[in-house]
């Protein structure tokens, strides 16, 4: 649980950073649990032809930077959501044991508790965020996701419907987090409000709204969490080193209240007054996503950004 100072700087500042809050057991299954993942989706590529007959000698950032030189999309098979464009009824997705362990840590369900109470719902607005290496990169391209994260506010990628839901974002570091692999950057401040958001990269704080100046970069260890308000402007710096960087962004809300994305699905993680809601089967937890995957699939295109790029601020 926070002490009272944490609740309090999370109050004033609009972030808190915790280290050590994730075990190594949790991160470890999630590490072999994606890199047989990796290797399941190596297989497939390599025998289309699309990476070289070595790829398999490879360590998991050798396949991952391979692959990323090779066109081969790795972010979507290796996605906890679906993304926010058309959806198809092979789209690919992972929701597997390992992952599921880890956005229902009780550590982590401990901290959330401490800011918004004990009834938490998973928040399906969720990711998975590797951050390649630019040097090592052999192009220049700009990708949401996964290359860059633009200016945004949480509060902003979500549907108008959760703009009074308290909800915390935790982001977790599955790999050390420097200011010279790309970590999180903030503005922190108590006077929070909705800004403009305009399509860019992704959907971002329209110019001229924030002062960059006053970024503060938020390292943190592997294992530790950055707690986010769903009203603070942050975004990610660039991954300037020749290694990857890797993390989790969750989200999680007060049960009851909605997501900002009701098509996708959410799950009690956690609740006082009702335990026997609380969702404790991944499998459940995959065939929910498999299940909404295939409505989504039949059925005309939900989007999920409410900003658009003819609005006055965007111009």
């Amino acid at each position: 649980m926070l002490s009272y100072g944490q609740k309090r700087a999370f109050e004033t500042d609009g972030y808190l950073v915790l280290p050590d809050v994730v075990p190594q057991s949790t991160r470890d299954a999630v590490a072999a649990e994606y890199a047989q993942l990796l290797d399941h989706l190596c297989a497939d590529w390599q025998a289309r032809g699309l990476l070289p007959d070595d790829v398999s000698q490879q360590d998991f950032w050798g396949k991952l930077l391979t692959a990323y030189r090779a066109g081969c999309d790795w972010f979507q098979p290796m996605d906890i959501s679906l993304p926010g464009g058309d959806i198809r009824a092979d789209t690919p997705m992972h929701f597997g044991p390992a992952v599921f362990d880890l956005v229902t840590c009780s550590a982590i369900l401990d901290v959330v508790e401490a800011l918004i109470g004990p009834e938490i719902t998973s928040n399906p607005i969720q990711h998975i965020r590797i951050k390649p290496p630019r040097p090592a990169l052999n192009t220049e391209e700009i990708r949401a996701h996964v290359t860059q994260t633009d200016w945004h506010q949480d509060r902003g990628v979500g549907l108008e419907e959760a703009d009074a839901t308290d909800m915390i974002t935790v982001w977790i570091a599955m790999t050390d987090a420097t200011v010279e692999n790309g970590c999180l950057q903030v503005i922190p401040g108590a006077d929070r409000e909705m800004l403009p958001h305009c399509p860019k990269t992704q959907t971002a704080i329209a110019d001229g709204f924030i002062d960059e100046a006053q970024a503060v970069p938020l390292p943190v260890p592997a294992g530790g969490v950055v707690l986010l308000h769903p009203l603070l402007p942050h975004a990610s710096l660039p991954n300037g080193t020749h290694t990857f960087r890797w993390s989790f962004d969750l989200r999680y809300n007060v049960t009851g209240q909605p997501t900002g994305r009701a098509h996708f699905p959410e799950f009690i993680a956690h609740s006082a007054d009702d335990p026997g809601q609380v969702l404790t089967d991944w499998r459940l937890w995959r065939q929910m996503w498999a299940d909404a995957r295939d409505t989504l699939a039949r059925n005309p295109h939900i989007p999920i950004h409410r900003w658009q790029g003819d609005a006055p601020f965007c111009a």
